[in-house]
């Protein structure tokens, strides 16, 4: 009991703090700032555990010496970012934004300097606080101007709708089979021997999603119509 004791009344009581702090910031940001809007329960689990596991590989790496510690939190999460870039599925630029943005207030909560702390004054922890609000309320103020779009790929029966000059009869027909608010269409794919083609519609959603995987067409295809 006394070794347990020793734990919360020494300098990693500060540690468990800032470890608080740092979950509860990142907790607000995932769900109530991104979740809320794109309802991603993978990207949610990633985002929360990257937060914890973040925060205490940098806490331990500064607990070597400090020259070697900074070069060694700077190798490492450049292999993390590596290993995340080019052994996954390509990322949403929004996603890996939000990605950065976990990442980066583990690294500061963690790295806070423990040594100019007092351990009898919390407001010591102020600077934390005044960082944490000032990112959720960015991230705030941009959702809030974010206009929430969706995009789903469709395999299309009137190719002869594709060309250019027709492409208010094409935006009229697929609003008229979709019930949707297209805002831009794109398209990729044409099979002239099934008269089909792939088309990207983009529109305006309740929740923002990712394209659907069911055709696979490469980027350099895509043509605005």
């Amino acid at each position: 009991m006394e070794q347990l004791a020793s734990i919360f009344t020494s300098d990693f009581s500060n540690t468990l703090l800032r470890f608080l702090i740092c979950v509860v910031v990142n907790w607000i940001i995932v769900d109530r700032l991104y979740y809320k809007k794109c309802h991603r329960r993978d990207f949610y689990f990633t985002f929360m555990l990257i937060s914890v596991a973040i925060f205490f590989l940098v806490y331990f790496m500064m607990g070597m010496d400090r020259g070697k510690a900074t070069m060694g939190v700077g190798l490492g999460l450049f292999g993390i970012f590596s290993i995340m870039r080019y052994r996954t599925d390509t990322m949403p630029v929004r996603e890996m934004t939000y990605l950065f943005i976990i990442v980066c207030l583990s690294v500061v909560h963690a790295m806070f300097d423990v040594e100019q702390i007092d351990p009898n004054h919390i407001a010591d922890m102020g600077k934390l606080i005044v960082i944490d609000l000032i990112v959720v309320a960015a991230i705030a103020l941009c959702e809030m101007k974010l206009k929430v779009q969706s995009t789903k790929l469709i395999q299309y029966d009137r190719i002869e709708l594709i060309k250019p000059e027709k492409y208010d009869e094409l935006k009229a027909d697929l609003e008229q089979r979709l019930g949707l608010e297209i805002l831009k269409i794109d398209v990729g794919g044409v099979d002239f021997l099934k008269d089909t083609a792939v088309l990207k519609v983009t529109y305006r959603g309740q929740e923002a999603n990712d394209v659907d995987g069911l055709f696979k067409v490469k980027k350099s295809q895509w043509r605005e119509v």
